[in-house]
Order: C-alpha cells, then structure tokens, then sequence
C-alpha cells in the first residue's frame, strides 16, 4: 500500500519476486474511485475486488506504507467533496482492512503511532531518556519554556504529511521574533542534546538493525537526515536500550518502525522519534544490511531473522 512512484514498494516487491517467488500487488489508492471497487457479503461468505488488481481476496500479508487519499474525479464541485472523500474513505478502508491478513502494521496503531506526542510519553514510560519538550500553539509559553533552559532548544515539526521536507533546528532570536506563527500551527521545542553520533534504527518485528551515523562529522550535526556523506556503520543496541525498544514498540502495537535515537556525549541514549513508515534503503545501501530481505521475511513468514545475521 504505496504511492505507485516509491521506491521502497519497488524494492519490496522485487524482493519478494526474487527472494519468495511472489506476485505482489501494488496498490496505490490515487487509483480510486478512478477504477471501481466492490464489498460482497452473502450466505458463502465475503468477496472483494478492485477493477484493476486480480487476487485481493487472496492477499495474506500487507505493508501499510504510504496510502495516499484517493484522488479527486473530475467534474466533483468543491462543496461535495467532502462528502465524497468520506464515502471512498469508508469503502476503501473497509475494504482493505477487513482482509485477515498480517498487516505491517496495523492501520489503526500506525496512525496512533505516528503522533509525536504519544510516542514521547511511551517512549518514556518504556524507559528510555528523552529530551525536555514542550509542544504548544502558545507563544507566551514557548518563549519562557526556552528561555529557561540552560543550553540551547531545537524546534521541528509535530506532525507528518507529504509537505515539503522540514528540518529540525535551533532556535535562534529571529525564530523568538515570529512566536506568533505558531498560534495556528503547534511546534514542538525540545533541549537540543549534544551527541556523540546518531543512531537509526529499523525495527522488524524483534529484529534491530541499527545503523551509526557519524552525524557530528558533517552538516547534520542538529538534524543527521541532512547530510549521508558522513561514515554510515553497522551497530548494536546496548541490551538495556534493545528492552526499552522492545518494550516501546510493543506498547505501540507497531511490528515495523524506524527510529531516531541520539547518543549523547554524556553516554546516554535519547529516544527522538519513530516513524513507522520510515525510509531506510539508504541504510541499506551504505551498509548492506539485509533489511528488505527481513521485512520480506516478516510480511511472508511472520519473522524478520535473517540466516547469518
């Protein structure tokens, strides 16, 4: 379930075609209503179909990556398409989530997973360190939370769309002189912590591959996204850090994620984020990690392992 330009879906399905010998279906809901969809129930049982795929009632596994809303018919005015959309969202999704099938991951706790503000709060209740945050609309409030803070604050986006790439950065006096813009879009304002490296992670299921970012090396010593030049490693989590991430992930009923943490000059290990529909072929790339053959693994076997990792 992906945009039809993806690359890791792409990647994905050519792993299953090489590794499984499968034919994985492609769906990408910008497709519909342009193709026409059915939900049949009767006394034999149920039966699903989308115009443009063959074997949807046949689907055993799914990786809920990136669905995109259905697009808009032409000739739809602008005053019925909320009506619309609300109604291709109750069939598509009914459609697609009633298939008993393993689901990387669950849509109903991708979606509440993706919120920032549910993450950190599990992230510390699962026992990791995470930085002092404050995530408000309120100007008075950011400016005095900053200003209390010994060291310097980060400030970066609450939420996720398909908006232009926003990076994290520290606040500096002219982002105090424009607070205001926050009345209408809440940011989030957390202790910028000074790191030895970056860690990313891509969870699977129980399997970590852990990826160490010489971060502080180049241009991306605030936001490590923004610079893949540096010195990209294989690592291991300490093992009290693996039981955190194991207790996180699983509060959040998520069985793939890619996470962010930040290892601090001072030893400690601080949980950023998760994004549970992260990007990760890069770390692929730079390190050859197998971590498409484990995800194929998940979505084929219900197990992530890999034989000689």
């Amino acid at each position: 379930m992906s945009e039809s330009d993806d690359l890791h879906a792409t990647a994905m399905a050519a792993t299953l075609r090489d590794h499984h010998g499968l034919s994985p279906i492609h769906l990408d809901l910008r497709d519909f209503p342009r193709e026409s969809g059915s939900f049949r129930l009767d006394r034999l049982g149920t039966t699903r179909s989308l115009s443009h795929l063959i074997g949807l009632d046949d689907v055993r596994s799914v990786w809920w990556r990136r669905p995109h809303p259905s697009t808009v018919p032409a000739g739809v005015r602008a005053t019925d398409d909320a009506y619309r959309q609300a109604e291709c969202d109750a069939f598509i999704q009914g459609l697609l989530w009633s298939i008993p099938a393993c689901w990387v991951n669950d849509p109903g706790a991708d979606r509440t997973a993706g919120r920032k503000i549910v993450q950190l709060e599990t992230a510390q209740r699962a026992g990791f360190a995470v930085p002092e945050t404050l995530i408000t609309n309120d100007p008075d409030e950011a400016r005095s939370f900053v200003e209390s803070r010994r060291g310097p604050v980060v400030y970066k986006r609450t939420g996720t769309s398909r908006a232009e790439f926003s990076e994290t950065r520290i606040v500096g006096q002219a982002d105090l002189d424009r607070l205001a813009g926050i009345r209408s879009a809440p940011t989030t304002f957390q202790d910028y912590i000074d790191a030895e490296c970056d860690l990313r992670v891509v969870w699977v299921d129980g399997v970590e591959w852990t990826v160490r970012i010489d971060s502080q090396a180049g241009v991306g010593r605030v936001d490590s996204r923004l610079d893949t030049s540096v010195d990209f490693v294989r690592e291991q989590l300490p093992a009290s850090v693996s039981k955190s991430l194991a207790t996180l992930m699983g509060a959040l009923g998520l069985s793939f994620g890619v996470l962010d943490i930040r290892l601090g000059m001072d030893g400690e290990y601080y949980f950023l984020e998760v994004n549970p529909q992260g990007q990760f072929a890069y770390l692929e790339i730079k390190t050859g990690l197998p971590i498409f053959h484990s995800l194929a693994n998940l979505l084929v076997f219900g197990d992530g392992s890999v034989q000689g990792y």
